[in-house]
C-alpha cells in the first residue's frame, strides 16, 4: 500500500505539469492578451499615450517573452509560492487570492459535507423503503436537484428571503466583518451565510449521488447472499451495514474525485449570482481578461484538488473492500 501510494504522488507531479500547460496555452490562445482591454479604453477615453502606455505595460508583464519562456517562468514561480502579477489589479496573484482561497476551501469542504451526508442517508432510506412514501418524496428530491439549474435556484432564493422575509443572503458574511481579522464574531456570520450557498451548490451533487446510491443497493439488496441472511435470522440492520452497503457504498465513494471539480465549477455562476467574495467571480474575469497568471492559478487549484481526490477514494475503497487490494499480485 505505501508503495502504491508513493508511486501514486509521483504519478501526480508531471500529471499537474501536463494540465498546467495545456490550461496555460488555452487562456494564452485567443487573439490579444490581457493588456489590450486596458489599451481599448485608454484610446475610447482618448488618452494619446495609449500605444506607449501598452509597450510598458506588456514589458511589466513580461508578455513581450515567447509564451513558452513565460510558463516556465510562472511554473518556476510556483515552488517559491509566487505565480507572477495579475492583470487585473497589477499586484502579485498570492495576495489577491489569500482571504478568497481560504473562504473557498470552506464552502467547498462543507457542500461536500452536504452533500454526502444528506445523499447517504436519503438514499439508504430511499432504497431500504421502495416504493413507499419517503422513496418517492426522495425520488422527488433527485430529479427536482437534477433539473434546477445552480443558478436559477439561487435567484430564486435570493428573491424568496429578499421578498418574504426580509433577509439579505448575499456574500459570505455581514458587512461590518469585511476586511476585518478573523474573530468569533466573523467565523459565525460566515457560518450563517453559508448555508444558502451549500444548499444550492450542493443541490445538484446530492441529487445524483442520491440516485446512485439507492439504484446500487437496490441491486445488492436483492442478490442471493442478502436473502440467505434474512433467512438465517440475521437482524435487518447488521445485514444491511455489514454486506450489502459495503458494496453497494463503493461507487458513491468513487464519486470523490469527480465531485471536487463539480462541486468548484459549479459554484462559480452561483457566488458572481449571490455575491460571494470566493475564487469563482475572480476566475470567470480572469478568464475574460485573459490574465494568464491568475486564471492558470486557479485551473491549476481545482486540478491539484481533482489529483488528491482522486487519491482519497482509492485508498477508501481498499480500506471499504478488501475484494481491493493495489499492488497484490494476482494468484492462480
Amino acid at each position: 500500500m505505501l508503495r502504491y501510494v508513493a508511486r501514486r504522488i509521483l504519478l501526480m507531479i508531471p500529471t499537474l505539469f501536463i494540465i498546467s500547460a495545456i490550461v496555460y496555452f488555452i487562456i494564452d490562445l485567443p487573439p490579444g492578451d490581457c493588456v489590450t482591454v486596458q489599451i481599448d479604453e485608454l484610446l475610447a477615453r482618448g488618452d494619446p499615450d495609449a500605444m506607449k502606455r501598452a509597450d510598458e505595460l506588456r514589458q511589466m508583464y513580461g508578455l513581450n517573452e515567447p509564451l513558452w519562456q513565460r510558463y516556465l517562468h510562472w511554473v518556476a514561480g510556483i515552488f517559491r509560492w509566487d505565480f507572477g502579477l495579475s492583470c487585473q489589479d497589477t499586484v502579485p496573484v498570492t495576495d489577491l487570492i489569500g482571504e478568497r482561497l481560504a473562504l473557498t476551501v470552506v464552502m467547498e469542504s462543507c457542500t461536500i459535507a452536504f452533500i454526502w451526508i444528506v445523499s447517504f442517508i436519503i438514499g439508504v432510506y430511499a432504497a431500504t423503503h421502495q416504493y413507499k412514501l419517503g422513496d418517492y418524496i426522495a425520488s422527488f428530491i433527485g430529479f427536482v436537484g437534477l433539473a434546477i439549474p445552480n443558478f436559477l435556484l439561487a435567484l430564486v432564493l435570493l428573491y424568496v428571503g429578499k421578498v418574504y422575509f426580509g433577509l439579505s443572503i448575499g456574500g459570505l458574511m455581514d458587512p461590518e466583518y469585511i476586511d476585518k481579522p478573523l474573530s468569533f464574531g466573523k467565523a459565525a456570520s460566515v457560518a450563517q451565510h453559508l448555508v444558502i450557498p451549500v444548499i444550492v451548490i450542493g443541490m445538484s451533487g446530492t441529487a445524483g449521488m442520491i440516485r446512485r446510491l439507492r439504484a446500487n443497493l437496490l441491486d445488492e439488496l436483492q442478490k442471493q447472499y442478502v436473502i440467505t441472511g434474512r433467512a438465517k435470522g440475521l437482524p435487518p440492520l447488521r445485514l444491511l451495514i455489514k454486506y450489502p452497503l459495503r458494496h453497494a457504498i463503493n461507487p458513491f465513494v468513487a464519486d470523490i474525485g469527480g465531485l471536487l471539480p463539480e462541486v468548484i465549477s459549479g459554484s462559480v455562476i452561483v457566488s458572481v449570482v449571490l455575491s460571494l467574495p470566493t475564487t469563482g467571480p475572480m476566475l470567470l474575469g480572469a478568464l475574460k481578461t485573459q490574465d494568464v497568471n491568475l486564471g492558470s492559478t486557479f485551473l491549476l487549484f481545482v486540478a491539484s484538488l481533482t489529483v488528491i481526490g482522486m487519491l482519497i477514494s482509492d485508498l477508501l475503497l481498499a480500506a471499504l473492500d478488501p475484494r481491493i487490494r493495489f499492488g497484490a499480485s494476482s494468484e492462480k
